[in-house]
């Protein structure tokens, strides 16, 4: 197997996705390896759990920075001292500056809770739910200068179910999540999914086949309701 992708994870909470790519990273045939993780938030507490499983943190804090560029500036600084080939965010919650995206761009990726190009930006699963659609779900993509516009690498759907609050809706994306944004970053640090010409280019793998015939249908009722008087007229 060739050298896997040093790959630094930026945060700014929990970690949940970040706990994914460490968990898939485990496993030494995973082709990229998360060798440090960043965070503007000295309380997040996902620096814990990355220190708990032996993987080097350190908070850039914006507060300690004059300008946005000279906090994007320690940034890239951190990445380079951590031999980063690809950078992820997850739950990072900062706009990073015209320059850093320009130096990182096609080696640093994003996931973002619902299907892109559709609700860009906050609050994604209330605005869902509000717009009434019936599915919803994750993506994972190049990180370009627009907000939330880059080249989509690959997505998850799920159902939006009847009576769903937006927090029973996360929560059901967020599992989701944890399964997609793997398959992502595994598929960039192969070389199997690269950004080109502003779009992403993917090769050398077969999709599953039983892929090409999966639905996602919501709503999708267990069952109809049962008119007895119906079925007593036409039972022999």
């Amino acid at each position: 197997m060739s050298a896997r992708k040093r790959t630094v994870v930026l945060i700014s909470g929990r970690g949940s996705n970040m706990t994914a790519l460490i968990a898939a990273a485990s496993n030494l045939d995973y082709p990229a390896e998360i060798v440090g993780v960043i965070s503007d938030r000295a309380n997040a507490a996902g620096l814990g759990i990355a220190a708990a499983r032996g993987i080097a943190t350190k908070v850039i804090s914006r507060a300690d920075y004059t300008s946005k560029e000279a906090h994007d500036g320690a940034i890239d600084a951190a990445l380079v001292s951590f031999g980063a080939e690809i950078v992820a965010l997850a739950g990072y919650m900062r706009i990073l500056g015209a320059r850093f995206v320009e130096k990182w761009l096609g080696r640093m990726i994003n996931i973002h809770p619902a299907l892109l190009p559709a609700f860009k930006g906050l609050d994604t699963h209330a605005r869902a739910i509000r717009a009434g659609i019936r599915i919803h779900g994750c993506t994972v993509h190049f990180v370009t200068l627009d907000m939330d516009d880059g080249p989509i690498i690959a997505q998850a759907a799920v159902p939006v179910m009847v009576g769903d609050s937006k927090d029973m809706l996360a929560a059901r994306v967020l599992k989701a999540e944890h399964r997609l944004y793997p398959l992502a970053l595994g598929l960039v640090a192969e070389g199997k999914a690269r950004m080109e010409g502003g779009r992403t280019v993917l090769a050398h793998f077969a999709d599953d086949a039983d892929n090409s015939s999966s639905v996602v249908m919501a709503p999708d009722p267990l069952r109809e309701e049962t008119d007895l008087e119906h079925l007593a007229r036409i039972t022999p």
